[in-house]
């Protein structure tokens, strides 16, 4: 029995005492401090560098893409605004001249302002074609591209003849602005074509009148804004032979 408990005894004696088991506890806290201050030492300079983020996040306002507003580019982007022309003016549309043109052509008898008649302006031409060829639709007569075709040669023959009777010269837009207006009057021949007809008596005497009235205010016209008195019976002569074109493709 003494013998099992020497046994006992020398089997589970060992040389591991508590205050080894102490110093190791103490060693590995140490190590364990070693390792931690060593990680928050390399971690240090990465929380300053994201504190340095956050801080020039904090200083930056987000201005980027942000126009500035500027009081005296806005007035003066309106000013512009404000100075640019109507589109109709643009276009060389004018109602009121288109109106005065028309009452000239009306109204043999009544002088033509100079100024007026000189402009380019083919929005009462273009008009005044288009109901003389409707007219003549309406009568039965499909001739858009007669009249269309005898107002270009017209307005080429009549601008050659023009430039060499005057000294300052006369456009193109001009010739065939005056030419247009004046074939208002036969409009009124080509709509009485549409009630009665015309190869008669009654109907040559008006067509002769109408004649008449076309180159008679077209010569005025020309003859005001080129400054040409005096010349009237000349520019009436070639204007009558454009006319009467028109008047036989009415009558005939």
């Amino acid at each position: 029995m003494s013998n099992f408990e020497q046994f006992h005894l020398d089997f589970y004696q060992s040389s591991y005492t508590i205050d080894d088991q102490e110093e190791g506890y103490n060693t590995f806290a140490s190590n364990e401090n070693l390792s931690g201050s060593s990680t928050s030492q390399t971690e240090q300079p990465g929380a300053f560098a994201s504190s340095e983020v956050l801080q020039s996040s904090q200083t930056y306002m987000g201005k980027i893409l942000q126009p500035v507003y500027s009081p005296d580019a806005h007035s003066s982007y309106a000013d512009g605004f404000d100075e640019e022309p109507p589109l109709l003016e643009e276009l060389g549309i004018n109602f009121e001249h288109i109106w005065q043109k028309t009452l000239t052509v009306l109204n043999p008898m009544k002088p033509a302002d100079g100024s007026i008649m000189n402009e380019t302006d083919l929005t009462g031409p273009i008009i005044f074609c288009l109901a003389l060829g409707t007219t003549l639709l309406l009568a039965g007569k499909l001739h858009f591209g007669y009249v269309y075709g005898m107002s270009a040669i017209g307005c080429l023959a009549m601008h050659a003849l023009l430039n060499l009777m005057s000294v300052p010269g006369v456009s193109h837009g001009c010739v065939a602005s005056v030419l247009g207006y004046c074939l208002l009057p036969m409009v009124f021949l080509s709509s009485s074509a549409v009630v009665f007809s015309l190869q008669g008596t009654p109907g040559t005497l008006l067509a002769l009148f109408i004649v008449g009235w076309c180159s008679f205010s077209a010569s005025k016209i020309f003859t005001s804004a080129l400054a040409m008195e005096g010349q009237q019976l000349l520019i009436a002569y070639p204007c009558a032979l454009l006319y009467g074109l028109f008047a036989l493709l009415t009558v005939f």
